[in-house]
């Protein structure tokens, strides 16, 4: 399967519409504050840090280019293309490669893997956003990357964080610049439920290795000027032990 023209179509036309440069989108907050915290809890569960690392829905590549200065060889993967173009663009000196994936598809998700091998998989945010009949596959397509060495890090805003949304769109001034884009072209922060990441990991034969919880920081502030955080969950995933 792959996912809809529509979920497609939404995210070209979000990611043909952002501005250009770091911190321009929502969720695009500094590698310090996301990639570089998650890393202190991913990279002790690495069997291979050797392995080609895949950022899983890189957006415009601000945390791939943090990974690739940390491993030798990292993926940009994405379902839109806009998004690739964002990415290449800040990356000249191409640090990273950049791969259009649609990661509910098995046959693509093999493909890939054919390309690289087994590979480590960062995830920040993306099966949360995914429509609920995509979410499986989403986790299968994941295990074919992953092969049986690889390990994932995925990180996904709790249901708290959709009223936290809703209510930041609901306020009297409306939605912040940044978050309103994200709900014009339709997508969905925060629809998946708390134990579906777990849940879908283990149908598709992997095993919760460690989670714990992180806040997901935003580019994005409330009026009086504090940051605003969606409280998240974080597992690692693989094969075995």
């Amino acid at each position: 399967m792959s996912v809809t023209s529509r979920y497609r179509m939404a995210w070209e036309s979000f990611w043909s519409e952002a501005p250009e440069g770091q911190g321009a989108v929502f969720w695009d907050a500094e590698p310090m504050l996301t990639a570089g915290r998650h890393l202190a809890h991913f990279e002790p569960h690495l069997v291979d840090p050797g392995l080609p690392m895949i950022d899983l829905g890189c957006g415009n590549g601000t945390q791939t280019r943090y990974l690739a200065e940390r491993f030798g060889h990292v993926v940009g993967a994405d379902l839109s293309a806009a998004a690739l173009d964002h990415a290449r663009r800040a990356d000249p000196a191409g640090r990273a490669v950049y791969w259009q994936l649609d990661a509910t598809d098995k046959a693509e998700a093999q493909t890939l893997h054919a390309e690289l091998g087994d590979a480590n998989v960062y995830v920040r945010g993306v099966l949360h956003q995914c429509e609920p009949d995509d979410r499986q596959p989403l986790a299968d397509a994941l295990a074919t990357l992953l092969g049986d060495r690889g390990r994932a890090f995925l990180v996904e805003p709790s249901q708290e964080s959709k009223t936290i949304l809703r209510d930041l769109a609901q306020g009297p001034e409306g939605p912040p610049a940044k978050l309103a884009p994200v709900l014009r072209h339709g997508l969905t922060p925060g629809a998946a439920p708390d134990e579906a990441v777990p849940e879908h990991l283990r149908a598709a034969g992997l095993s919760v290795l460690a989670s714990g919880e992180l806040p997901l920081i935003s580019t994005e502030y409330t009026g009086d000027g504090t940051r605003i955080e969606l409280p998240s969950a974080w597992v690692v995933a693989g094969r075995g032990r």
